[in-house]
């Protein structure tokens, strides 16, 4: 009888270890599974984080004024610098002619003064000390907007006289800007941010406001624009993008004005 007793006993604790130790294996399958679960949660988290960074600074890179914005943007420029911004009385509130000539294309220009007169006065400035002459028209856009982008030093829509202004002038209400429109690029939202590039419009285009308004309208293009169109425009962007460098490299030999 003592001899089954402890034949038993002895399987009741052999039960018992065998019981304690699946617990154990149990725990620690549990533990492991829980850090394998942690450590995930914590990669998916900082991927989570890396890809709203790289969200936010290709959002900011996309939003940059540059000649890279997309079709469907308005054009852009970037202020620069801090020197003295001429004054509007420089526009003498009247009517300005002159000639701008891209591509040996004699185009003639009309800006009126007392329609915006801070913009027109610095246009005035800058053509007569030569600052056009030899710069390219960098930016062509043939689709929503149909413009070339001209004025910039740089040649890649980050440049400028060396100052910024504002406030918008002249920018029209109802947001259409006719074929011929001449009118100041600016930086999106930023109605202080003008500085010397300007836009041709060629084809009646539509361009929306955004929150710092419309676009300052600084004159036409009286002729011209219809050989400017055969030779350089019709011909589309290096790249076969809808906006770009023209295919056609467009080079401001002048710009005079009286």
């Amino acid at each position: 009888m003592v001899v089954k007793k402890d034949a038993r006993e002895s399987r009741v604790a052999r039960d018992r270890l065998r019981s304690y130790e699946a617990r154990q294996e149990l725990h620690s399958r549990l533990i492991g599974r829980r850090k394998r679960d942690n450590l995930l949660f914590g990669i998916a988290g900082v991927v989570i984080v890396a890809l709203a960074i790289g969200s936010q600074v290709l959002f900011s890179t996309l939003n940059q004024p540059d000649a890279s914005a997309s079709a469907s943007a308005v054009p852009s420029t970037a202020p620069t610098g801090d020197a003295a911004v001429p004054s509007p009385s420089l526009s003498q509130d009247r009517v300005w002619t002159g000639t701008l000539t891209i591509d040996g294309i004699a185009l003639g220009v009309e800006l009126d003064g007392a329609a915006a007169p801070q913009a027109v006065a610095s246009t005035i400035s800058l053509a007569t000390m030569g600052f056009y002459n030899t710069t390219t028209c960098h930016r062509l856009t043939t689709s929503g907007i149909y413009v070339l982008q001209c004025g910039d030093p740089q040649g890649d829509g980050t440049g400028g006289p060396g100052y910024s202004y504002g406030p918008i002038e002249n920018a029209p209400a109802d947001n259409l800007y006719p074929a011929g429109t001449l009118a100041m690029a600016r930086q999106g939202g930023n109605a202080s941010s003008i500085g010397s590039q300007f836009f041709i419009v060629y084809e009646d285009s539509m361009i929306p406001s955004d929150a710092a308004g419309g676009y300052t309208v600084i004159g036409k293009i009286t002729s011209g624009l219809a050989e400017l169109q055969t030779t350089v425009l019709s011909k589309g962007t290096a790249d076969g993008s809808t906006d770009g460098a023209p295919k056609v490299p467009a080079v401001i030999a002048s710009f005079t004005l009286q």
